[in-house]
């Protein structure tokens, strides 16, 4: 499993902090950061969900409140939103 996070779409409401400790509040920039992610794309960042971790990931990007994390099964399928 997958998770993309886009950074420029976040709105800083930390929800996300909230159900994955994968995601810190950075208040400095007002967004959430997704530790140990790789950028690939301006502002957009990747990594892998240890399978233990699964539940907590899809309720972070369930919580997002503007679709800023998106849910990927190890197919590549589209999972949340």
């Amino acid at each position: 499993m997958k998770i993309e996070y886009d950074r420029e779409t976040c709105i800083g409401i930390f929800q996300c902090v909230d159900e994955w400790d994968a995601f810190e509040k950075n208040l400095d920039a007002g967004k959430a950061d997704l530790v140990d992610a790789e950028e690939v794309d301006e502002q957009v960042f990747v990594r892998e969900v240890p399978e233990d971790a699964e539940f907590d990931a899809e309720f972070a990007a369930r919580v997002c409140p503007v679709d800023a994390i998106t849910l990927y099964d190890d197919d590549g399928e589209q999972l949340v939103p």
